[in-house]
């Protein structure tokens, strides 16, 4: 049963992954230089880019495991160990991710292109943030479910837009050391999030082994 505290774990979870406020001086650093109505338009469309990879996701997450055979245990551990290195990573403020994805940005000239890639995917939306929906949208077996499910991905794609507005103002008050801070709390909370993931997968998967 995918009950309300389902709905804010998947809420929070989510929100872990995504780091919208990590993904700040990221972001910082692919704009500089760029004009305010460039980076207007990366604000409201990166988002959008975000919360279309998530819903596609989740409505298509679960035929895409039927084709695949892979039983949804065996993809929650999976998708555990991925979010506890990604998780490792966000403990230890690896920086190697942002200067990946700035490499990414000087190849393209046009500016709107890295509102997509690289902050859409794979800085937001990558391959944990969509481990997490496809795990959740099998437990979403009704139609209400769903919907409140895409409404929590609508939250964080709000999430995603204020704090890219604001990236100035925040970076300006919390600066390296806060917004490290942040990474690293939202790091330890991925953690137990992958821990549960991971036992909770291999939990079924012993019993169902003949």
């Amino acid at each position: 049963m995918f009950d309300s505290s389902e709905h804010i774990k998947f809420v929070i979870s989510l929100f872990a992954i995504v780091n919208p406020i990590g993904a700040i001086p990221i972001y910082i650093s692919l704009t500089d230089g760029y004009r305010p109505e460039d980076r207007a338009r990366i604000v409201r469309i990166t988002p959008i880019a975000v919360v279309g990879i998530l819903l596609t996701t989740l409505v298509s997450g679960e035929l895409i495991l039927r084709f695949f055979g892979i039983s949804v245990d065996s993809f929650r551990v999976g998708g555990g160990i991925l979010l506890l290195l990604m998780a490792t990573s966000m403990l230890q403020a690896k920086t190697s991710r942002a200067a990946h994805t700035s490499d990414e940005a000087e190849e393209t000239s046009d500016r709107e292109t890295i509102a997509i890639v690289p902050l859409a995917i794979p800085l937001l939306s990558g391959p944990g943030a969509i481990s997490t929906v496809i795990v959740y949208a099998y437990k979403a077996k009704s139609l209400s479910a769903y919907l409140i499910t895409s409404a929590g991905i609508l939250l964080i794609g709000l999430a995603i837009y204020l704090s890219l507005l604001a990236a100035p103002y925040i970076t300006k008050k919390l600066g390296k050391t806060g917004i490290n801070i942040i990474t690293r709390i939202m790091g330890l909370i991925l953690t137990a999030i992958a821990v549960e993931f991971i036992t909770s997968g291999l939990k079924n998967i012993f019993q169902n082994l003949p």
